[in-house]
């Protein structure tokens, strides 16, 4: 690659970041959506927020698919913890 040719690469390799990066929040707010019908659903037959069993198989099969995707799995298990903690929070709300 020429020096010259630096600049548009770049701002191809940002445009698809930016897809990705929106393809993200959207996947996320689906994600959300689902996760409050779940809430939902506990809360009108009296289900606890949140179900460990659950949790430790999710971040379990995250965790294998992060490490077969050649991510740092302990990044992984950071961000999908966070996401689990925000659902069990907002299925809580729901129960008030």
């Amino acid at each position: 690659m020429l020096i010259n040719d630096y600049q548009a690469q770049l701002s191809s390799y940002r445009h698809t970041i930016d897809n990705l990066d929106a393809a993200l929040m959207y996947i996320l707010a689906e994600r959300f959506r689902c996760t409050h019908k779940v809430g939902e659903l506990k809360a009108a037959c009296n289900l606890p927020e949140s179900d460990k069993n659950r949790e430790a198989m999710q971040l379990t099969r995250l965790k294998e698919i992060a490490q077969s995707a050649s991510l740092d799995v302990d990044f992984v298990e950071g961000i999908m913890r966070y996401i689990i903690d925000e659902v069990v929070r907002r299925h809580a709300e729901l129960k008030v």
